[in-house]
Formats: C-alpha cells, structure tokens, sequence
C-alpha cells in the first residue's frame, strides 16, 4: 500500500453551521466547501489546515452512520482518512493481512473521491478511510 499523507481528519458534530462558526471564528479558518452525500447521509464542511483537512460530517437522518455515532460516542473525532495511489491495490492489501473492510470495492465520497472504509475491530478502534484522488 502506497500511503502519500493523511487526507482529512473527520469530526462528528450535531450542527455543521455551529461548527463552521467555530471553526472559522475561533480557529481562523476557511471553510472551501460544503456539500451532502446522499448515499453516506451527512452534510459535509472542509477546512485546509496545511496539507491535510479537517472535514466536519452532520448526520442528515437520525438513523445515519454518523447519527449512531454521536449518540454511542458524543461529537467528536469520527474517522482518519489517508490517501494512497491506488485504492483498489491498497484494500486488497488490506485484506489479504486479515483487515475487515467495510467496503468492499472503493465508492464516490466528498470532494469527488474514490473511498473506502476500514472497520475499527480490524484498525485498533481508529474507523480508517482510504482515499485516492483520481484527477490528480
């Protein structure tokens, strides 16, 4: 697996206005783009902070991934995503070392990206995203 750099950090909040308030108020960043995953049921905000981006997920249903988390778990760090050259080889990889996938072939994520999920009983309790940008 060709790991090039941590891709985002994914936060769980309950309110993304609130949250990109603070974000850009008392942090001093820039929010670059909000948009929903329908099929993955949030609403996502981005903020650059060097290379690697912090991306804020609001649930858009209350029985959504990141709705159950929040009320397992409360807001707060919800996935570390890191990009790699080529996600099929990399979740191949993956799994031939006995690491559950949560997908099974890569799917569309934010920002256009080719995703996929590694589960936490297989990453130490870290949920690990894989992302590859393909128009790079």
């Amino acid at each position: 697996m060709q790991t090039t750099h941590i891709e985002h950090i994914g936060i769980a909040v309950k309110d993304l206005d609130e949250s990109i308030r603070f974000y850009e108020e008392v942090l001093g960043l820039e929010c670059y783009n909000i948009e929903e995953v329908a099929d993955q049921r949030v609403r996502t905000a981005f903020f650059k902070v060097g290379q690697t981006k912090v991306e804020l997920l609001e649930s858009t249903s209350d029985d959504g991934p990141v709705a159950k988390f929040i009320e397992k778990r409360g807001e707060g760090v919800h996935h570390i995503a890191y990009a790699v050259k080529n996600i099929s080889e990399a979740l191949e990889h993956a799994r031939q070392r006995g690491v559950q996938a949560i997908d099974q072939e890569p799917r569309k994520g934010a920002e256009g990206l080719d995703i996929a999920f590694l589960h936490p009983r297989s990453t130490h309790g870290v949920l690990t995203e894989l992302c590859e940008d393909k128009t790079k």
